[in-house]
């Protein structure tokens, strides 16, 4: 993946012209995310915003969880100038210890399978509690997704392709979330796939 392929026509075209999320549509999903952890009685005192974009996570956190201590990542030299990012690869990096909650939104399919591979292992080792993991599949490209608001230009993979390589180290409990597998959640059977 080329990080000069996220620039600003990039941005314009995904978040400007027909954008395929805004900052309301973001602040319903987060605020969803955190009710959840709090049923769980999971306290989200630190998350990772891996692919942060136009930095709608980091933004909601701001204004209502401020004490959360967050970090927003993202690939583009474009987005971390413009949005106040740190630079990192996930496929490459891994934060030196985890975070209560990770959001990786959107970044997974633009990654080749080898770099996808290694970016699952790296956001197994950033996981603290929970993984929130948008990223959409072969099925999605072909009876879900807005076709007219979504970037095509990316790896079309199964679910099972994903689910194989995060199910080592999470449990998928619905939503997009995903529970780290050592953590001591205890999820009804019917809470969990």
């Amino acid at each position: 993946m080329s990080a000069d392929r996220f620039g600003a026509a990039y941005y314009r075209r995904f978040y400007e012209q027909d954008p395929v999320h805004t900052a309301t549509t973001i602040g319903h999903l987060a605020q969803a995310v955190m009710s959840l952890s709090t049923w769980w009685g999971i306290r989200v005192g630190s998350a990772l915003d891996v692919g942060a974009g136009p930095g709608f996570w980091r933004d909601w956190f701001r204004e209502h969880h401020p004490t959360v201590h967050y970090v927003s990542t993202d690939v583009s030299e474009y987005a971390c100038k413009q949005y106040a990012h740190d630079q990192r690869d996930i496929s490459q990096w891994a934060p030196g210890k985890p975070f209560d909650l990770v959001v990786c939104h959107g970044v997974l399919q633009y990654l080749n399978n080898e770099q996808a591979s290694a970016a699952i292992l790296n956001l197994a080792t950033a996981t603290g509690h929970l993984l929130y993991l948008e990223v959409p599949t072969k099925h999605d490209h072909e009876h879900v997704i807005d076709a007219g608001s979504t970037d095509l230009d990316c790896h079309w993979r199964s679910g099972d392709w994903y689910r194989r390589r995060l199910a080592p180290h999470f449990l998928q409990v619905g939503a997009g979330l995903w529970a780290q597998r050592s953590g001591a959640v205890p999820f009804y059977e019917l809470e969990s796939c």
